[in-house]
């Protein structure tokens, strides 16, 4: 007969299947550990982030200043002041032209001159203007600062483009009468472009707003000053 193969009873006191308690702590610290350094990274990537979209941010609001200062000097002399008409600008709301950014131009502390950023609607969308006018309403010079409109077409409201927008220059109110603030088409004295006639209406429709805008604003100014 063959003779039945005994096991070995186990020891006694030994667990073969059990998990020991130091290895189980060690891995709750390691996920722990992996937890907190992966929002440490994710907090310094969003304060990265921040700080460059800032600093984007800043360089671009830096260059639009130094666009419109350029385009300021175009229209403004400069033999006429000596303040810095960016940084004493202010905003007014009118009834015709909606909100009216104004720059102040001043020498020894006397007005001097005004530029007016206006916007007005053309075939593209908003044309937004800078006109700059002296103390007696007369046109100092005109720009073209953002528009939509259709290119090698319209885009001759542009200086870079056409010469157009300098015959505004040294008109006013008191020297071109109402009906000819109007491009040809309609009775006035302003050309207008082959097959858009809408963008130098809009133009024009701007300029004259802007004057009448600080004819108003004058005589505001004038009835305060004389008032008892």
């Amino acid at each position: 007969m063959n003779e039945m193969t005994q096991v070995p009873p186990a020891e006694s006191g030994s667990e073969p299947s059990a998990v020991r308690p130091g290895l189980i702590e060690a891995w709750r610290d390691r996920v722990a550990y992996q937890a907190l350094s992966l929002g440490l990274v994710c907090a310094l990537v969003a304060v990265v982030l921040l700080l460059g979209n800032q600093l984007t941010r800043q360089r671009i609001v830096d260059a639009e200043l130094q666009d419109r200062l350029a385009v300021l000097r175009q229209v403004l002399p400069q033999a006429l002041y000596d303040n810095d008409p960016l940084a004493d600008a202010f905003e007014l709301e009118d009834a015709e032209l909606g909100l009216v950014e104004v720059y102040p131009a001043r020498r020894a502390g006397q007005l001097t001159a005004t530029a007016f950023q206006v916007s007005t609607v053309g075939y593209g969308g908003p044309i937004v203007q800078l006109i700059a006018l002296d103390n007696e309403g007369r046109i100092l010079g005109v720009r073209v600062l953002s528009h939509k409109e259709t290119p090698g077409l319209a885009d001759k409201i542009e200086i870079a483009r056409s010469d157009w927008i300098k015959g505004f220059d040294g008109l006013s109110l008191a020297n071109t009468a109402l009906d000819r603030w109007a491009v040809k088409k309609d009775g006035g004295q302003f050309d207008q472009f082959a097959g858009a006639t809408i963008t130098p209406r809009a133009i024009v429709k701007g300029v004259v707003r802007t004057l009448e805008f600080q004819a108003r604003q004058s005589t505001v100014q004038s009835n305060q000053e004389t008032r008892p």
